[in-house]
């Protein structure tokens, strides 16, 4: 299906993404500790929603086949 070109490409651009975002981050990692604080409250009220609408949709299922 690929060429071994093609995976040998497909496995260096991971590699070098891969690496490449790594290091970004890292360079950024004290901007996100400044300014993104406590965004796994964020998350939270994600999932409960998420979590929440579940619920609902038991609890409302109807029974009669």
């Amino acid at each position: 299906m690929f060429t071994t070109g093609q995976i040998i490409f497909a496995a260096l651009f991971v590699v070098a993404f891969v690496t490449i975002i790594t290091i970004m981050y890292r360079k950024d990692l004290p901007l996100h500790k400044l300014y993104y604080k406590r965004t796994y409250l964020v998350l939270l009220a994600f999932l409960s929603f998420v979590a929440l609408l579940f619920i609902i949709k038991v609890l409302t299922k109807d029974t009669v086949h």
